[in-house]
């Protein structure tokens, strides 16, 4: 059964930093590019960061200078550290594996909601 599994998430002050972690199980974790989304009320998800199995990163221009997207292979954990945090980055947050293979389907995490607030 495969599972991703989000945490991190929670309310942070504006300019302040926070961390995501999205642990996978069931799934060979190597062999999967990972991606972070987020979805604000009432606006459709959106791709915030995503790192390929080889470690290459891509993010939206938003976030550019402020976010950061890793992955640990031995641990199966891909993170999204975020800095310098807006309101605007109020989102729920999921994470998202899909499979390095022709044809192989997306997985994703439960998501976990990040509010940015004073």
């Amino acid at each position: 059964q495969v599972q991703l599994v989000e945490s991190g998430g929670g309310l942070v002050q504006p300019g302040g930093p926070l961390r995501l972690s999205c642990a996978a199980s069931g799934i060979t974790f190597s062999r999967y590019a990972m991606g972070w989304y987020r979805q604000a009320p009432g606006k459709q998800r959106e791709l915030v960061a995503s790192i390929t199995s080889r470690g290459s990163t891509n993010y939206a221009d938003s976030v550019k200078g402020r976010f950061t997207v890793s992955r640990d292979n031995a641990k199966n954990t891909v993170y999204l550290q975020m800095n310098s945090l807006k309101p605007e980055d109020t989102a729920v947050y999921y994470c998202n594996g899909r499979g390095v293979w022709s044809g192989a389907r997306d997985y994703w995490g439960q998501g976990t909601q990040v509010t940015v607030s004073s």
